[in-house]
């Protein structure tokens, strides 16, 4: 399965583990399961880091070298086709993270792992609930 993570999944996957559920456990350490994570992730985890939300030691390159290690990831692409695919996903709110999260599980066929409840009701994507 092709997991695409949210971004407080990956969080929590490198530096909080006991927040996921055994079954989300289960599939980041399954590997016949490959894990992509976008880019936005990243930079919602930098817009975090910077507001105070979440701390870390030492510098952002660091850290990023760090956590990519701690959980090795496949970039999903934001590509011409995950912006094509913005208008084929609707979610409760607006946020542009989780717009582009679902756009690119869509494009993709990704499974998203969340534990966003706008996320886990969203129609036309697969989504794995950390519940």
């Amino acid at each position: 399965m092709n997991l695409l993570l949210d971004t407080h999944i990956w969080l929590w996957s490198i530096g909080d583990p006991h927040r996921l559920s055994r079954r989300i456990s289960k599939e980041l350490d399954n590997r016949a399961n490959q894990l992509w994570l976008s880019p936005v992730s990243i930079w919602e985890a930098l817009l975090l880091i910077r507001k105070g939300r979440i701390n870390i030691a030492g510098d952002f390159d660091s850290w990023l070298t760090g956590a990519l290690a701690a959980l090795p990831v496949s970039e999903a692409p934001l590509t011409f086709e995950v912006a094509r695919t913005l208008t084929a996903v609707t979610l409760p709110h607006s946020d542009p993270a989780d717009l582009f999260l679902a756009a690119s599980a869509k494009a993709f066929n990704f499974t998203l792992v969340t534990a966003d409840r706008n996320l886990i009701g969203a129609k036309g994507i697969s989504v794995l609930p950390n519940l």
